[in-house]
């Protein structure tokens, strides 16, 4: 289907809803209150946003009375902090990441003998090995759909993704990317990613800032939270800060991440001579501090992939104010000159100047955080949960009567 078809799909087709329940959903079914049992299967090592989302996931639907199951391989962050969460983690480690015929086996077993309900991938490697684990048995496929861009196209494509019972995608844009890949409107929901409101973070110490680089005593402080990578876009937040600077010279910046683009930020920034301002903070696992000791939060995607953007929902859950490219889902989450700031992708000038705004128009910042508190209780992790689970009942509700 055409892009353009698929966004008219989108807004004209009430079978593509976004799932939301107001009451909290018990993950149990059946006269005897059965457990819902969930297995969440991830082949990613290293701890983002959708990492996150499954740890959340996982401790929602135990709270609510189901058995939640993560299958990950053995090393991953995510499967270190499942294991302290006290969830049960089971390991896989397939030597090709689509095609595991050990792996399959395993899974299959594992699905046999714990009666598990849904396999719920979180990614596309993921969704091959549940669509052959599933194949032939009464467990349900729902998949997770957390970017933006395309569906590889091919008979590959159609018939893993042809297993899947039903799909979610964490925000409205990463529907038409679905659609375009022919599958059916009426098997995909949208819900929202969240987080946990109910964190208390402390904004980082002026010792942890010194560490980093920043000084004691030093201008206002603007920090992103991203992986360096192309979806992110390192460079324009670079030269972002480059554009803010000149306006206010005691401006100081963090970049929280780490990832392949490093080299190219590095050098970037020593070309526009910003030793000193913009400090590379690497991979950390303190980042929610961090983005509390700023007086601004940016988010600079580059709109290739980018979901919901996480990060800019954390922002305004922490009273902190917003200025981002307006790629993918993050429109949904920022109102522009209402929860925040939205700049066209790729405009480093832009963005440099919605910074030096929000640091220099203390009316408008103020204004801005009220209505992103507000608007942060949107996206509640426990709403989260609840309309996954409501997605998973949608299955196994008419099959259990």
């Amino acid at each position: 289907m055409p892009r353009a078809s698929a966004e008219a799909s989108l807004h004209h087709r009430s079978s593509v809803t976004a799932v939301t329940q107001t009451t909290p959903t018990q993950a149990t079914f059946g006269d005897k209150g059965r457990p819902l049992t969930v297995m969440y299967v991830d082949l990613n090592t290293v701890w983002r946003g959708g990492q996150r989302q499954i740890l959340w996931m996982a401790e929602g639907l135990a709270r609510r009375g189901g058995r939640p199951l993560l299958a990950l391989r053995p090393h991953a962050v995510l499967a270190q902090r499942a294991r302290a969460a006290g969830l049960e983690v089971i390991p896989i480690d397939p030597l090709i990441a689509e095609w595991g015929p050990m792996t399959v086996l395993r899974l299959r077993r594992i699905v046999a003998r714990e009666q598990v309900d849904i396999l719920h991938p979180q990614c596309g490697h993921s969704m091959a090995l549940c669509a052959l684990a599933a194949l032939g048995t009464n467990t349900r496929v729902v998949f997770a759909r957390r970017v933006t861009s395309p569906l590889r196209r091919g008979r590959t494509t159609r018939i893993k993704y042809g297993r899947a019972d039903r799909f979610i995608a964490v925000c409205r844009a990463a529907v038409p990317a679905l659609l375009d890949a022919g599958i059916d409107a009426d098997r995909v929901d949208v819900v929202y990613s969240g987080v946990d409101l109910t964190r208390r973070v402390e904004p980082a110490t002026a010792a942890t800032l010194a560490e980093l680089g920043v000084p004691n005593g030093s201008g206002p402080l603007v920090v992103m939270v991203g992986a360096l990578t192309q979806m992110k876009d390192p460079l324009t937040f670079v030269r972002a800060i480059d554009v803010a600077r000149r306006f206010i010279p005691s401006l100081q910046a963090l970049l929280v991440g780490d990832g392949p683009l490093r080299a190219p930020v590095e050098n970037l920034m020593r070309q526009l001579g910003l030793d000193g301002t913009l400090h590379l903070a690497g991979f950390r696992s303190d980042a929610d501090a961090l983005m509390c000791a700023g007086q601004v939060v940016v988010l600079s995607s580059d709109g290739s992939a980018e979901g919901i953007g996480g990060v800019v929902i954390d922002a305004i859950s922490f009273g902190r104010p917003v200025a981002a490219t307006a790629a993918g889902g993050v429109p949904e989450v920022i109102e522009h000159e209402r929860t925040g700031l939205l700049v066209p992708i790729g405009d480093a000038t832009a963005l440099g100047q919605a910074i030096v705004r929000l640091l220099t128009d203390d009316a408008l910042a103020a204004r801005l955080v009220a209505a992103g508190l507000a608007r942060s209780r949107d996206f509640a992790i426990e709403k989260t949960v609840d309309g996954t689970i409501a997605v998973y009942r949608k299955l196994l509700v008419p099959a259990a009567t």
